[in-house]
């Protein structure tokens, strides 16, 4: 019987700023997981903007990289914070390139975990919808899960981490869906084969 390597996983921040709290919420699932899951947290500094002229294997080299790595990846990990109550430019532009061709992306049938980050006591809501909204359009599959919105997050992040138990147990229910999901996947394509 062949040995079952971890699923792999790719996690995207809606933050490109040192110290973001959305990052240290996928460094402390990176670690939460280690073991059961390969999380890569993919830096989405080198993105460019989004551009329809550059599709297909005119994509600048650091987007082939992205969505080589969607592609291997067994599920993804979104973590944003509330940027003019929606998606943070960074992120939806990394969607937006992730999202082409139409109907067979990287994207497509791919099962995600979202979650958002907030400053503040109320926001992020509307990130987490506004996610699930896109990528419902893409074809991606936004697994059913407790929704994760970590309010007050400054006081919740400790040395990079996220340390507030029960914004964790949420974060961690989110993950713990996502790979329930790709398990699921994986015994079926085993049957059918």
């Amino acid at each position: 019987m062949k040995e079952k390597t971890p699923p792999r996983l790719i996690g995207m921040s809606g933050s490109l700023r040192t110290g973001s709290y959305s990052n240290a919420v996928l460094e402390t699932l990176r670690e939460k997981f280690a073991g059961t899951a390969d999380l890569i947290v993919w830096d989405l500094a080198s993105i460019p903007p989004y551009n329809q002229d550059l599709e297909g294997e005119k994509r600048p080299a650091p987007v082939k990289a992205l969505l080589a790595a969607i592609k291997k990846a067994d599920g993804v990990v979104l973590c944003a914070p509330e940027f003019n109550h929606s998606i943070p430019g960074v992120l939806k532009n990394a969607l937006d390139w992730a999202s082409r061709p139409a109907f067979t992306s990287a994207m497509a049938y791919k099962p995600v975990a979202v979650m958002a980050t907030s400053p503040g006591p109320q926001s992020g809501a509307r990130c987490l919808e506004h996610m699930k909204v896109a990528l419902d359009s893409m074809l991606a599959r936004v697994v059913l899960a407790r929704e994760c919105v970590i309010t007050s997050v400054a006081a919740k992040i400790r040395d990079g981490r996220l340390v507030d138990e029960t914004s964790l147990a949420f974060a961690c229910s989110a993950v713990e869906e996502l790979l329930r999901e790709i398990r699921l996947r994986q015994m079926a394509k085993e049957l059918v084969e």
